[in-house]
């Protein structure tokens, strides 16, 4: 057994890597920190767990780190990295949520997110943990960076179609959509049931921060510097996500052909399911789970693909991916705690 602590667990990452620790085998909840909510009990926050005996929230500093062996981040971007350079020597493991730590260029990450990265050192030694494209690097990694949820999903989506060298170098197209839980758990009027309901909505258009963490992918994973043109949209569903992605195809390559490369690269990995010719993956389909399904059409536009890709962006776009990859660092089976059988209706 390993003893865990959740920091940042009052949001909905951190319940979404409750939810799962708490079926895992090998791993025992030790804490759970939440900064304004120190001092109440975990059910008091989330009463779905009030079945279940879990430590009170507290503060980082109140941790007692001589009992912990990982530590899963769940914290804000910014926050985390000075949380996690704080316990980097405390804790055998960390496997961070945020975006503190997934683009390896700190001049990258300062012009993405307006602020210099505070421990630049930090990002040559940690592992970017797209889980079913860094197995091998896991393998005892001491801090893991796992992607955010919208390259997650597009990334499952194209890069063994980059790494077989079957895209030309023209623009990428992503469309993708969101449900609400991936702007977090915040009193914003914009997340208002009456706001969100009813619609969609474009954001972060042209300027959205995980593009370049997309791009990065692409090209430090696939090995093909591409160019991508991403556009994410809300809409009114809790959670689970879905990307759309366009692409060109190279001389003599069809999509029968690029499917037929998705189905032998994925056809050993427990999580990623290429479906049948001509089915559509469906978010409804993954609900709650760390499953993603993928789905490769010709484009009538001769020459091109369509490429979907769904996950549920709390499990697998996040909390899911983040025990998958803890999974791998300690040469466990990497489905321990994971095989819940998605959610329907």
């Amino acid at each position: 057994m390993k003893n865990a602590v959740i920091l940042g667990a009052s949001g909905y990452t951190g319940a979404e890597a409750v939810r799962l620790i708490l079926q895992h085998p090998k791993l025992k909840l030790v804490g759970l920190t939440g900064h304004s909510r120190a001092g109440q009990e975990y059910a008091d926050v989330y009463p779905n767990f009030a079945a279940y005996d879990l430590p009170t929230l507290t503060t980082i500093g109140e941790v007692d780190w001589k009992n912990v062996d990982v530590a899963f981040a769940c914290l804000p971007h910014g926050a985390s990295q000075e949380a996690i350079a704080s316990i980097q020597d405390k804790v055998e493991t960390i496997i961070d949520l945020s975006a503190d730590f997934r683009l390896s260029d700190p001049d990258l990450y300062a012009a993405t997110y307006g602020r210099p990265h505070a421990f630049p050192d930090m990002l040559k030694g940690r592992v970017y943990g797209l889980t079913e494209f860094a197995r091998e690097e896991l393998r005892g990694a001491k801090l893991v960076a796992c992607p955010g949820c919208y390259p997650t999903c597009s990334l499952l989506a194209l890069l063994p179609g980059i790494q077989a060298g079957m895209f030309t170098d023209n623009a990428i197209i992503i469309d993708a959509k969101s449900g609400v839980t991936g702007a977090g758990r915040k009193t914003s009027a914009a997340l208002l049931y009456s706001e969100i309901t009813d619609g969609a909505h474009a954001y972060g258009v042209a300027t959205h921060r995980h593009a370049p963490e997309i791009e990065q992918g692409l090209s430090q994973i696939g090995g093909q510097v591409s160019q991508i043109s991403f556009t994410p949209h809300l809409v009114p569903m809790n959670r689970g996500m879905i990307a759309t992605c366009y692409v060109e195809l190279t001389e003599d390559v069809t999509a029968e052909d690029l499917r037929d490369v998705y189905v032998a690269r994925y056809a050993d990995d427990p999580f990623v399911h290429v479906e049948p010719a001509g089915t559509v993956p469906q978010t409804r389909h993954i609900r709650a789970s760390n499953y993603a399904r993928i789905g490769v059409f010709a484009d009538r536009v001769p020459g091109r693909a369509i490429i979907i890709s769904v996950i549920d962006n709390l499990t697998k776009g996040s909390s899911g991916q983040a025990i998958q990859n803890y999974n791998l660092t300690q040469g466990w089976d990497e489905t321990l705690g994971l095989m819940t059988a998605p959610v329907f209706p």
